[in-house]
C-alpha cells in the first residue's frame, strides 16, 4: 500500500493518545506512514484528566503535558464534538479507515443493589465528580444541605467526593474550579463526612499518597477508631505482597492512636461497615444501616448480625465507574466491556474485522490512569499484525479529506487541535484577573465558540 496507514481512534482520552502514540513509535509509522483520526464527544479532549480527576490533583493534570506532544505530531488530527455513533457510525468510520479502535471509557455509576438508593439525597459518585470537574452534560447547581454525610467505597474516587465534600469552597479557588462550582461549594452545610468500607483497612483501594493527601487540608480532621484496625491471615498476606496495601495500613494505624485535634471538619474512615439499606423519610435520605462484618481468615469478610443506624443526611456512591455500551459492538453486561482477545474485539468467537479496544472499555474501570499504556502497546501490536498479514478492511474513501467534507455534510460542528488551543488560551485568560492558573469554562456553545468551531 502507498498510503499511510488511515486509523480512527474514538475517544481522546489517555486510553486513545496512548495508542495513537503506539502508532506513531512503530515502524509502520515510517513506512507506509500512520494518518491518525481522533474523535471525541466532548469539545475538548483528555477525557477523564479534564473531567474525572479532582481540581485539587494538579499533579495528575500534569500528566496532559505528555499527552499534549503526542496530539502536536503532525501525523494526528482531532475531531471533538463528534458522538458515536449519533454523528458518525462504525460503518461511516469503516468506509475512511482501515482499522477503528474505541478507547471510550467510563462514565457512569456501578449499580448499588440495596433498597434506599433511589431517595432524594442518594447520589452516584461519577455524577458529583462531573459537577464539581465542570463537564458541560450535567446541571449547574449541586445540593449540598445535608450536615452528615456518607460516601460508600473505599477508592480514591471516594476519597476525592470526601476530600471535595470536607475542603472549603476558598481552599479550592486556587484550582481551575468554575464559577458555579465554587458559588455551590461555598453554600456546602457538611461538617462530617463517614466513608464506609465493607471489608479492612489491608483490603482497602486508596492509593498511599492521595490518602495522606486528606490530612493536609487545614479543615479536615481524620479520624480512624482503632476498633476498625485488623488484620487476619489474609491481609497479612495481602499486606507482605502489596508494598502500597501496606503503606495505606501503615497510615491508617498511625491515625488509629493519635488524638483527635479541633480541625472543622471531621472525615471519618470506618471499615468493617457494609451498608445494607439507605434510610428515608418523606421520600428523603434520613440515614444509613449498616451491619458489622468480620473477617474471614482469607482476607474477605462475612456479616456479623450486628445493625447499626447513622444519622445521614446524604450518601454517595462510590463503588465503582461502568462503561455504556457502544452500538454496533458485542457487550458484555457483567463486565461492562466489550469482549476482546488483544484487543481485537471479538463477535460470536470471530474478530470483528478492522475493530480494537484499549483502556477501560476493554478491561472495565481499574488502575491508574499510567495502567492503559500497557493496553494500548498490546492492542497497536495486534492491529499492526493483522496490518501486516493483509486481515483489514479496505476503506473505500481513505483520503483525510473525505472524513472533513462528510461531518460538514452532515452539519456537525467539530471542535480541532488548533481549536483546543484557542480554548486552552481563553480559560488561561478567564484565570488571570484572579491570579489562577485557568477557569475551566462550562457551558458547550461557550467551549465550542471559544475553540472556533
Amino acid at each position: 500500500m502507498s498510503r499511510p496507514l488511515r486509523v480512527a481512534i474514538v475517544g481522546a482520552g489517555p486510553a486513545g493518545i496512548y495508542a495513537a502514540d503506539a502508532l506513531l513509535k512503530s515502524e509502520v509509522a515510517a513506512d507506509p506512514g500512520v494518518s491518525i483520526d481522533l474523535f471525541e464527544r466532548m469539545p475538548a479532549p483528555f477525557g477523564l484528566i479534564r473531567y474525572g480527576v479532582a481540581p485539587d490533583h494538579p499533579r495528575i493534570k500534569g500528566i496532559v503535558t505528555a499527552l499534549h506532544q503526542v496530539l502536536d505530531k503532525p501525523q494526528i488530527r482531532l475531531f471533538g464534538n463528534v458522538d458515536y455513533p449519533n454523528d458518525i457510525t462504525l460503518d461511516d468510520l469503516r468506509a475512511f479507515y482501515d482499522a477503528v479502535v474505541f478507547s471510550t471509557g467510563a462514565t457512569a455509576d456501578r449499580a448499588l443493589p440495596i433498597p434506599g438508593v433511589d431517595l432524594d439525597g442518594s447520589y452516584g459518585a461519577a455524577d458529583f465528580v462531573s459537577w464539581y470537574d465542570g463537564h458541560p452534560d450535567v446541571p449547574r447547581t449541586w445540593p449540598l444541605t445535608a450536615e452528615k454525610v456518607a460516601v460508600l467505597g473505599v477508592g480514591n474516587v471516594a476519597l476525592d467526593v470526601a476530600r471535595i465534600l470536607a475542603k472549603t469552597a476558598d481552599e479550592l479557588l486556587p484550582t481551575e474550579i468554575p464559577a458555579n462550582v465554587h458559588d455551590g461549594l461555598k453554600a456546602n452545610r457538611a461538617k462530617e463526612i463517614h466513608v464506609f468500607g465493607r471489608r479492612g483497612p489491608a483490603q482497602a483501594k486508596f492509593s498511599p499518597m492521595e490518602l495522606r493527601e486528606l490530612d493536609h487540608s487545614p479543615s479536615i480532621e481524620v479520624i480512624v477508631d482503632p476498633e476498625d484496625i485488623d488484620y487476619d491471615e489474609g491481609s497479612v498476606a495481602t499486606r507482605r505482597g502489596n508494598k502500597q496495601a501496606d503503606m495505606v495500613a501503615k497510615t491508617l494505624e498511625n491515625w488509629a492512636i493519635r488524638d483527635v485535634g479541633d480541625r472543622p471538619h471531621k472525615l471519618f474512615l470506618h471499615f468493617f461497615e457494609s451498608p445494607v439499606e439507605i434510610l428515608g423519610e418523606d421520600g428523603k435520605v434520613v440515614g444509613l444501616r449498616t451491619e458489622r462484618t468480620a473477617l474471614d481468615g482469607t482476607g474477605n469478610v462475612k456479616g456479623t448480625g450486628e445493625f447499626k443506624d447513622w444519622e445521614i443526611g446524604a450518601v454517595y456512591r462510590a463503588v465503582g465507574y461502568l462503561s455504556d455500551a457502544l452500538p454496533k459492538l458485542p457487550w458484555d453486561e457483567v463486565s461492562g466491556t466489550v469482549p476482546d482477545e488483544g484487543g481485537r474485539v471479538i463477535e460470536s468467537g470471530e474478530h470483528l474485522r478492522s475493530t480494537y479496544v484499549t483502556g477501560w472499555i476493554r478491561r472495565g474501570p481499574i488502575g491508574l490512569i499510567g495502567h492503559t499504556k500497557g493496553d494500548a502497546n498490546e492492542t497497536v501490536a495486534n492491529l499492526l499484525d493483522d496490518y501486516a498479514n493483509g486481515r483489514l478492511l479496505t476503506p473505500a474513501s481513505p483520503a483525510p479529506e473525505a472524513v472533513e467534507e462528510f461531518l460538514t455534510r452532515r452539519q456537525v460542528r467539530f471542535t480541532t487541535w488548533d481549536g483546543w488551543y484557542r480554548l486552552d488560551a481563553a480559560e488561561k485568560a478567564l484565570g488571570e484577573p484572579q491570579g489562577r492558573e485557568r477557569v475551566k469554562i462550562v457551558e458547550r456553545e461557550e467551549m465550542l465558540r471559544a475553540s472556533g468551531a
